[in-house]
């Protein structure tokens, strides 16, 4: 049986969306009969570790330096990786054993070379980076990775409009919410002066004894495996604007972005200027003042037609499609 070793960043302070890609892209080598095992400190975000587990999937900790890589990764068919942390070198001494590498990028390369680079992002298709020789670059929303329970949940059409006196909110910002969006968001809810039902994901008691002192109206949950669900129920979903943002568009959410952190600034931007989502702001924005953020909130909330008309391009934009396309590319490196 073939093996492939997936070797991606995780942790309070990264969060988990490398995790999240890399296992939509887990299941469909285990659908097609691959082992697949993670190489990563998964136990630091629990959560995560609970949904490798689910699946089967082995978990081994963390290697850092190129020889420890080498020595480690000779076990496998072929090598993914996702990870913002990683030398350079270890990438180039991988790749120069021989054994065929897939790497996941979000525009900026940050050192990585291998066989197959892939960059999920929108419109990353009409870059043109300079590529290390021989590679192959996967690029656009062709692409994206998407998990078993996003695809299951896809609307066979786009959405239609939908009249309710109170919409629903669903606000989630990764399995860690590593910069305290959730308090902030909850904010700009309340201060858009119309009434709403939101349930926020807070992971951590402190978070979510801080989203609680906000307001009543706010239902306060731990992260959950039925996100899916809960973004398909809401008429607003209000996410960070990172690996996450390309599963609301598959699902048809009427999605608000926020920018929580610098790398999320040109997914951020593209997503907004392509009409297939909200940008509700920069986190530090909303943190210290929540008018903005509230108004482009006050017309999502209130007006059902711009909700759809969102839904609809975003849904139109991700197919679910893309897990196939790189399992194949993969695949091709080692048949």
């Amino acid at each position: 049986m073939r093996q492939v070793g997936v070797r991606c960043d995780v942790g309070p302070t990264r969060g988990i969306g490398h995790v999240m890609r890399c296992l939509a892209l887990a299941e469909e080598l285990q659908r097609r009969g691959l082992t697949v095992d993670f190489i990563c400190d998964a136990h630091t975000v629990p959560w995560a570790a609970t949904q490798l587990a689910a699946r089967g999937i082995t978990m081994l900790p963390a290697v850092w330096t190129p020889a420890d890589h080498v020595t480690l990764l000779t076990r496998y068919d072929a090598v993914v990786f996702d990870s913002y942390d990683l030398d350079g070198a270890v990438y180039s001494a991988v790749r120069s054993s021989g054994l065929p590498t897939l790497a996941i990028v979000d525009g900026d390369f940050r050192g990585a070379e291998a066989d197959v680079l892939v960059d999920q992002n929108l419109a990353a298709e009409l870059d043109h980076p300079v590529l290390p020789p021989g590679t192959v670059r996967l690029a656009g929303l062709d692409y994206v990775l998407i998990r078993d329970e996003i695809r299951a949940l896809r609307p066979s059409e786009p959405p239609a409009p939908r009249e309710v006196a109170v919409p629903k909110v669903f606000a989630f910002f990764g399995g860690t919410d590593a910069f305290g969006a959730g308090p902030a968001v909850t904010r700009a809810l309340v201060a858009t002066g119309v009434p709403f039902e939101a349930t926020v994901v807070a992971p951590t008691p402190e978070l979510a004894a801080q989203v609680a002192a906000v307001s009543e109206q706010v239902m306060v949950i731990g992260p959950t495996d039925q996100l899916a669900k809960a973004v398909r129920e809401a008429d607003v979903t209000i996410s960070a604007s990172g690996t996450s943002t390309w599963e609301l568009l598959c699902l048809g959410a009427t999605a608000g972005l926020v920018c929580v952190v610098d790398n999320q600034v040109m997914g951020y931007e593209r997503a907004i200027a392509t009409g297939t989502a909200a940008g509700v702001g920069v986190l530090s924005d909303l943190q210290a003042d929540p008018t903005a953020a509230a108004a482009v909130l006050k017309r999502l909330l209130t007006d059902s037609a711009e909700r759809a008309r969102l839904a609809a391009a975003g849904w139109r934009m991700v197919d679910g499609q893309g897990r196939v396309r790189v399992a194949d590319a993969l695949l091709h490196l080692i048949s």
